[in-house]
C-alpha cells in the first residue's frame, strides 16, 4: 500500500435504512477517516430512530459472494464485522477468515441488540460467536454483549483481546477497557456525553478502529483515535428523529 492509496476496509454487516448504524455508519466512518469502504451486506433492516420494524437476512452464499468479489479484485487491508444475522453466515465468514492467504486486522463487533432495544441475534447466533472470535484481532462488546458471551471469565477461552465498552455503565465517568486472558492491557476514561442521539456508536467505533488499523496504526493507538472520533460524532449529532437519532460527522 502506497501513501497515495487509501486503505481498503471491508465492512461485513447489516444495512440500516435510517442511516444511523450498520453498513451506512461504516461507510461514512471509513470514508471520513481516509479509507476506501467496501461492503458485504448480511441483512436488510427497516428501522429508524425509534426501532426496527423488519429484518431480512441474506443467504450465506450471497454474503460470501460479496466478500469474494471485492477481496479477489480490489484487495483488503482491514475488516470490520458487525451484524451477521445467523449461525450460517457466522460459519461462512469464519471459514473465509481461516482461509485468507494473508490475514488482515479484523475487528468483530458482536452485535446482539440495537440501540432501540430490538434483538438482532438469537441464542443460536450468540452461541456461534465462539467459532468466529478466535479469528478476530479484536472483539468490541458492550457490557450486555459481554455478559451474553460468558462475561470476563469467557475471555480466558480466547487469545484475542476484547475492548469492553463502558457506554452502558452507570454514572458520568465511563471507562473502556482493553483486556485479554491475562487481564487488563489498557483503559480509556471519558465523561458521558448527554444526548439521546447515539444510534450507531458501536458500529462507528469498530469501523473507525478497523480503518486506523488499515492505516498501519497500533491497536492501542487505533482505539484511542477511534474513541475520539465517536465522541466528536456524538457532539455533532444533527438531532434527527424522535428516538435514538444518528450521530454526526466530525469536522
Amino acid at each position: 500500500m502506497t501513501a497515495s492509496k487509501p486503505p481498503r476496509i471491508l465492512s461485513i454487516a447489516g444495512s440500516d435504512s435510517g442511516g444511523g448504524a450498520g453498513i451506512q455508519a461504516d461507510i461514512r466512518t471509513i470514508t471520513h477517516l481516509g479509507g476506501h469502504a467496501m461492503t458485504a451486506v448480511t441483512a436488510v433492516t427497516a428501522q429508524n430512530s425509534k426501532g426496527v420494524t423488519a429484518v431480512e437476512i441474506m443467504t450465506s452464499d450471497m454474503v460470501l459472494a460479496q466478500i469474494t468479489a471485492v477481496v479477489e479484485d480490489i484487495g483488503v487491508d482491514a475488516i470490520k464485522i458487525g451484524m451477521l444475522g445467523g449461525p450460517d453466515i457466522i460459519a461462512t465468514v469464519s471459514v473465509f477468515l481461516q482461509q485468507m492467504l494473508k490475514p488482515v486486522p479484523t475487528v468483530l463487533d458482536p452485535v446482539m441488540v440495537a440501540t432501540s432495544g430490538a434483538s438482532l441475534a438469537d441464542d443460536a447466533t450468540i452461541a456461534a460467536f465462539a467459532d468466529i472470535i478466535p479469528h478476530a484481532s479484536l472483539v468490541t462488546p458492550n457490557r450486555h454483549e459481554m455478559e451474553r458471551l460468558g462475561g470476563e471469565e469467557g475471555v480466558a477461552r480466547y487469545e484475542v483481546p476484547f475492548l469492553v465498552k463502558g457506554g452502558h455503565d452507570d454514572g458520568e465517568l465511563l471507562t473502556d477497557r482493553l483486556i485479554d486472558r491475562n487481564g487488563l492491557i489498557a483503559s480509556w476514561k471519558g465523561t458521558r456525553i448527554d444526548t439521546r442521539h447515539d444510534h450507531g456508536t458501536g458500529c462507528t467505533l469498530s469501523a473507525a478502529i478497523a480503518t486506523h488499523l488499515g492505516h498501519g496504526r497500533s491497536l492501542e493507538e487505533a482505539i484511542g483515535m477511534a474513541r475520539d472520533h465517536v465522541r466528536k460524532s456524538l457532539q455533532r449529532a444533527p438531532g434527527f428523529g424522535a428516538g435514538h437519532g444518528p450521530m454526526g460527522v466530525p469536522e
